[in-house]
């Protein structure tokens, strides 16, 4: 019979059972390389309302927010529009389905502007001017107030019209011409901070006027030095302005210039336009790249040329041809069109390196609805957005940096901490 084996000796210690893993563990610099991962801003504040951990790692990091800002801008949740100020403004959000963080923040906006007063609910006469920074810039002509609004926090501000005196000392014939929004920065310790700039114009020269939401009043900017170049019977020598990098820009109505307002020195300046785009304004759109640099994109047919502005050889700044970019073909086959259709490209805005543009159906037709679409200028990248009909002024809706994610714009007891408790749409749908 064979013997058996004797069982091994036990070991001469009994060894201690390894320390469970715990998020503590991990250090912020681990917490920040971890969360740097995350597909858009919405996951990441998902993720750091979860743990307080988290939330540190985000909040006390602003170089890790700048990182997070590199990789992964802010999403376009939608499109605001109003057709001329006596309907209610109408969203159309952008369905991005890989992403539930995106959707989640999509339904978590107040698309109805129900925070917004209106003496009318039929006619509540408010128009959009501009969005910024998740704020809506609103008119009421009726009730003489401007509205700031955000509709993903529902901060709202109510403003007065400006002053009358800015019209002293014209020449000439008055313009008034646009309302601008100058929201915090996204670093900044009040991000509830903005400006508001209205401007306008007489025969030969430009005024603003700025509000202040700091001091609650209004600043009269003096009048501009004249303009070079001024037919004596044109009025409406400005086209309609927007906002680009931290600069209010107009070109002329004829001339290949620009005039720019610095919204930091609040000085006036003029600067040339390509010659090739004197008298087309409705053909191009002066915008930024996604790194704050000034550029034109114009359309003309399904082709896009665009300009940068950059300094030549003697170290001035000149507006360089960088690239024409034939559309039509990729066009045709994203959206299943012909050209017959679709007629052109027309370029509505240019935010962050990102050409907003659409089709012409609903230019020549009110009746029938077009494509919305982007190009990215960095990786060249055309995207179908939606096919309708936004009937009336296009206002992309991006999603600001949330203030709970900046230390230095939340500290406990101020009231800010309301803040946290409005993203509760991130929750789980049930």
């Amino acid at each position: 019979m064979a013997s058996r084996s004797k069982p091994p000796p036990p070991p001469a210690g009994t060894q201690a059972p390894a320390a469970p893993t715990t998020i503590r563990a991990l250090t912020d610099d681990l917490l920040r390389e971890i969360l740097l991962r995350l597909p858009s801003l919405p996951s990441l504040l998902r993720a750091a309302l979860a743990c307080r951990a988290f939330l540190a790692a985000v909040r006390f990091s602003p170089t890790f927010r700048r990182r997070f800002r590199a990789l992964r801008p802010p999403p376009l949740l939608g499109f605001f529009s109003d057709p001329n100020g006596t309907q209610m403004a109408s969203f159309t959000p952008v369905r991005r389905h890989s992403d539930p963080d995106i959707a989640a923040a999509v339904r978590g906006i107040d698309v109805f502007l129900t925070r917004v007063p209106c003496h009318d609910d039929v006619f509540p006469g408010w128009q959009i001017r501009e969005c910024r920074g998740g704020r809506l810039l609103l008119l009421n002509w009726d009730s003489k107030q401007i509205a700031s609004y955000n509709p993903f926090t529902r901060a709202l501000d109510l403003l007065p019209f400006p002053p009358d005196d800015i019209s002293k000392g014209h020449r000439g014939k008055f313009m008034p011409m646009s309302y601008f929004l100058i929201p915090a920065d996204d670093e900044a310790p009040n991000r509830s901070s903005f400006s508001v700039v209205y401007t306008c114009h007489d025969k030969s020269r430009v005024r603003a006027a700025v509000f202040s939401s700091a001091t609650g009043k209004w600043q009269i900017l003096p009048w501009s030095d004249p303009a070079p170049e001024q037919p004596a019977s044109g009025k409406y020598w400005l086209l309609s302005g927007n906002q680009v990098n931290g600069f209010l820009c107009w070109s002329h109505s004829w001339h290949a210039y620009q005039v720019l307002l610095d919204a930091a020195t609040l000085q006036f300046s003029f600067i040339d336009l390509p010659e090739i785009l004197k008298g087309q304004g409705h053909l191009y759109m002066t915008g930024d790249t996604k790194d704050g640099k000034l550029c034109i994109v114009a359309s003309i047919g399904f082709t896009l040329f665009i300009w940068f502005r950059r300094a030549n050889a003697e170290g001035v700044h000149k507006w360089v041809l960088e690239s024409m970019i034939p559309l039509e073909g990729e066009l045709l086959r994203a959206t299943g069109g012909s050209r017959d259709e679709h007629e052109e490209l027309k370029v509505l805005a240019i935010l962050d390196g990102i050409v907003y543009m659409c089709t012409l159906e609903t230019f020549k037709d009110a009746t029938s609805p077009c494509w919305y679409l982007t190009f990215c200028l960095e990786s060249r990248k055309l995207e179908k957005l939606f096919y309708g009909k936004t009937d009336g002024h296009f206002h992309p809706y991006i999603m600001a940096w949330p203030s709970a994610l900046i230390a230095e714009a939340w500290r406990p007891g101020d009231g800010n901490h309301q803040q946290i408790q409005r993203h509760a749409f991130l929750e789980e749908d049930p």
